[in-house]
């Protein structure tokens, strides 16, 4: 392996180890799923993906080479997909989990969640560029902004005030490397010398018995091989109310797969676009049906992997070392050995970039579109946080009454469904603010519809769909209505600025 490879390893396989950490952690450790299941099932069916799609994309660069003579092509980075593994835990495993206290039925849903993503991206990976085109960028990047500073970067923030000796000086450490670009001892990568520092700050205090150890039991080193099942056919019904959150997330990594093979074609290296996108929805397929539970997506950063001097032996290596290494139940030592709060920071600062990219990659003139985007979102956090006080509590959101009531019932009608409605709000202010109020007035039209079927909006505390003749309230029907009023106001203040045009 070259020495370009093995600094381009370091880079992406730590990033999926991370993504594999979370995800167990948070399972394990927020929605009390058992460690077995998480550990032995989710976890390796996961990294399949990973496994498969970084072979694949290898192969692709090896193909590169051998069409074009060139010995400096570099692979296409591909792991897990970051907004997706929070809107997984946070919008459909733990929501399931919090409502039925059935693990085996969340992983079955998730399973079911990641295949319907997987399906929905092989018909994308053929009008990926439609899309593109008609989705302003502002709906699509800054829905995902809104989940990264808020479902990723807040929570995150919490857990590292939990215990700020560990989390505090993990991010300090970390914005000096990655934002400050302050060189680390040993020319470590920043987020090894932060997730290093935390965990000799836990572990030392530990030993010095001045605070807790591992919060989490570490599991035995058992082969945990991923294999095909079928069982996620039982859970359709129960995953349709949450494929509102999860299938928006299809069309947003097919798009930014496009936008990575252009950046990697400006960097030297053409692949075919067809290429790229087909193997990341074949990779989500893959680890759907084999116990997997969050999609798998190209990485943005093609032309900074080129530059460190990496080829394709740096995604080879990546595949092999998450595919086995999670088989092999690596994973439950790093899960018990590293504390939230050292890998929180690397959440910070994800949450940071993605946010910082939903405004500075979308035109100046659609900032409030984007920044729109965060409101839905802000009540999925706010949801998600009284979900878990109710649970302590041992109470329901039945028991409020009057304003308390009421203030909730708006709170959950507001985060039920929470990207679509982000979508459709940032695109239809996208297109007031570029004048295209016939546009504004059809995405009010979709959102009407949308909202009759529960699939923004949903009353129902699971966020299920409904049929609109056996609504559980009246609220689906006054919000279509609202909706229907905005379209024709839309379509009447564009009727009259055509007729001032004219």
């Amino acid at each position: 392996m070259r020495a370009g490879d093995l600094n381009g390893f370091l880079g992406l396989a730590l990033d999926n180890v991370t993504q594999l950490v979370i995800l167990a952690s948070l399972l394990i450790g927020v929605f009390k799923f058992p460690a077995d299941l998480v550990l032995q099932q989710m976890v390796p069916g996961t990294a399949l993906g990973v496994l498969a799609g970084d072979l694949a994309y290898t192969w692709l660069a090896v193909r590169l080479m051998r069409r074009t003579g060139r010995a400096d092509v570099t692979a296409m980075p591909f792991g897990i997909d970051t907004p997706t593994l929070f809107a997984m835990v946070f919008g459909v495993l733990g929501p399931v989990m919090l409502a039925t206290g059935d693990p085996v039925l969340a992983w079955k849903v998730g399973m079911a969640a990641t295949v319907a993503i997987g399906v929905a991206k092989l018909g994308l990976a053929f009008g990926g560029d439609w899309a593109r085109r008609v989705v302003p960028r502002a709906a699509l990047l800054g829905s995902i902004a809104g989940i990264a500073i808020l479902l990723i970067a807040f929570l995150a923030t919490l857990k590292i005030m939990r215990d700020p000796p560990v989390g505090l000086v993990a991010l300090v450490v970390l914005l000096l490397a990655l934002f400050g670009r302050v060189r680390m001892p040993f020319g470590l990568p920043g987020a090894l010398a932060s997730a290093l520092a935390g965990t000799l700050i836990f572990w030392g205090r530990s030993w010095l018995d001045l605070g807790p150890g591992a919060t989490i039991a570490a599991g035995p080193f058992r082969a945990a091989l991923p294999w095909p099942t079928l069982g996620w056919i039982d859970a359709l019904s129960a995953t349709l109310p949450y494929l509102s959150i999860a299938l928006p997330f299809a069309l947003v990594t097919t798009i930014g797969g496009i936008d990575n093979t252009e950046s990697a074609a400006a960097a030297g290296d053409e692949y075919r676009t067809r290429d790229i996108l087909l193997t990341e929805a074949a990779a989500t397929i893959l680890a759907g049906c084999c116990g997997g539970v969050v999609q798998n997506t190209p990485y943005i950063g093609h032309p900074a992997y080129k530059a460190m001097g990496a080829r394709a032996g740096y995604t080879l290596a990546t595949g092999i070392v998450i595919g086995v290494g999670a088989a092999a139940g690596v994973l439950s030592l790093l899960v018990a050995v590293l504390p939230e709060a050292a890998i929180a920071p690397i959440l910070v600062f994800i949450g940071l970039e993605i946010t910082a990219q939903g405004f500075l990659a979308t035109p100046q003139r659609h900032g409030a579109a984007v920044a729109l985007t965060f409101v839905p979102v802000a009540a999925a956090v706010v949801l998600i946080e009284t979900g878990t006080l109710f649970s302590a509590l041992g109470a329901s959101p039945a028991a409020l009454g009057g304003e308390a009531a009421l203030g909730y019932q708006a709170i959950l009608l507001l985060g039920n469904g929470f990207i679509l409605t982000a979508v459709l709000w940032g695109w239809a202010l996208a297109s007031i603010i570029d004048g295209r109020l016939g546009t504004a007035g059809l995405l009010f039209v979709v959102a009407s519809l949308a909202a009759l079927f529960g699939a923004i909006h949903s009353p129902l505390a699971t966020g299920a769909l409904f049929w609109p003749w056996a609504a559980p309230s009246a609220m689906p029907a006054r919000l279509a209505g609202a909706y229907g009023v905005l379209a024709a106001l839309a379509w009447l203040a564009g009727a009259r600025a055509r007729r001032i045009t004219a």
